[in-house]
């Protein structure tokens, strides 16, 4: 397993809420069913929620990619789905890159329903045509910058990279970018070459450097310095190697930390966002265009944005993108505390973040990865 979204095999234990209705009143909030987009599979019919929902129990089941359980508690979400409407559900993980394009090579024989990717790849897999649209109940609650405009693509939640740091092996966490420079301690970072999450990382760096999603030499310039120490570890950021011991410091999403912290040993690792800076950005539901079963993905994109839906991404530590949503005092207090969000700033042209997406595995190779000792 070589890239980020090769999530942790041991899922999260954290348990289901209680409300779980869709399209009606959901932890105090009530979504209004509306009647969706002309629907594809119904020869451009439009369908309200109500059918939306009958239809998804015929088909019986949801199949995603990369939405596995222990990836910000998609595990509650799929269980409330089987419960409440008997969907069956399977996930393959695997990035976001990986999951278009099993969707373009599988369109005359798809497997899967729907996927979960870094907003950056939103784009792209509009651009390839394997999406469909679908607006939600709660879509006007929903950020312009977190969603197509035509529906292609939602976010479902927020993540900020921080460092996880294994207290037995570092003696003194980094709580910044200056004291990782400066430290005795290898770094991983995951694959920049493919995964939304490392990409993400540098570009952190960047923006704690003076860069942004246009200038992404100061994040890479970063890592260049610390692979000429000889201190940027090759290892992916998953589960297994921080509890092996074979991670000092980790860069990946407050939520992954959070949950990596909580499942192998809260005492042992420390979760922190960098002081100088650090980026905010979301993961996008992305519903395939061919899917068997299309009216169960648009389920599952409805409910992952219900109240019910938004909590059950809280308590994997991932910040809800709908900012009505009030999380019950337990699963707040789970989270890092706010000020350390002070100097964290979303990505304010997507656009932009494209294109030096599509140039930085390649930065990645000539001005990082030949420096590695």
């Amino acid at each position: 397993m070589s890239n980020w979204k090769r999530k942790a095999s041991r899922a999260l234990q954290i348990g289901l809420v209680g409300c779980v209705m869709v399209g009606v009143t959901a932890c105090g909030t009530t979504a209004t069913p509306k009647q969706t987009d002309a629907d594809p599979a119904q020869g451009g019919k439009p369908l309200a929620l109500a059918d939306i929902e009958k239809l998804a129990k015929q088909e019986g089941a949801v199949v995603s990619v990369g939405m596995p359980d222990s990836w910000a508690n998609w595990k509650d979400t799929w269980k409330d789905l089987e419960q409440k409407y008997g969907l069956k559900h399977t996930d393959t993980d695997m990035s976001s890159a990986e999951e278009i394009a099993k969707f373009e090579a599988e369109k005359n024989r798809p497997t899967a329903d729907i996927g979960d990717v870094g907003i950056a790849f939103g784009p792209v897999a509009v651009a390839k045509g394997v999406t469909q649209p679908y607006k939600t109940s709660y879509w006007d609650e929903i950020p312009k910058w977190a969603k197509d405009e035509q529906g292609h693509w939602v976010v479902g939640y927020q993540g900020t990279i921080a460092f996880l740091t294994n207290k037995k092996l570092v003696s003194h966490p980094p709580t910044s970018w200056n004291d990782l420079l400066k430290g005795d301690y290898k770094v991983a970072i995951g694959d920049v070459t493919k995964a939304a999450q490392a990409q993400m990382a540098v570009l952190a760096a960047a923006i704690a450097h003076g860069g942004d999603e246009k200038n992404i030499q100061p994040g890479i310039d970063f890592f260049a310095q610390l692979a000429k120490q000889g201190r940027l570890s090759l290892a992916d950021v998953k589960v297994a190697n921080f509890e092996k011991g074979e991670i000092a410091v980790g860069l990946l999403w407050d939520f992954n930390a959070l949950g990596y912290r909580e499942q192998i040993d809260p005492t042992r690792f420390e979760v922190t966002i960098p002081a100088e800076g650090s980026v905010v950005s979301g993961y996008a539901t992305i519903i395939n265009k061919y899917a068997p079963h299309p009216h169960a993905a648009m389920l599952a994109r409805e409910y992952i944005l219900s109240d019910a839906g938004q909590i059950n991404l809280a308590k994997g530590y991932a910040r809800p993108i709908r900012d009505s949503v009030k999380l019950p005092e337990e699963v707040a207090k789970k989270l890092v505390p706010k000020e350390q969000y002070k100097n964290a700033k979303p990505i304010q042209d997507y656009t932009a973040w494209e294109a030096t997406a599509k140039k930085l595995p390649q930065l990645w190779q000539e001005q990082v990865l030949v420096n590695v000792k």
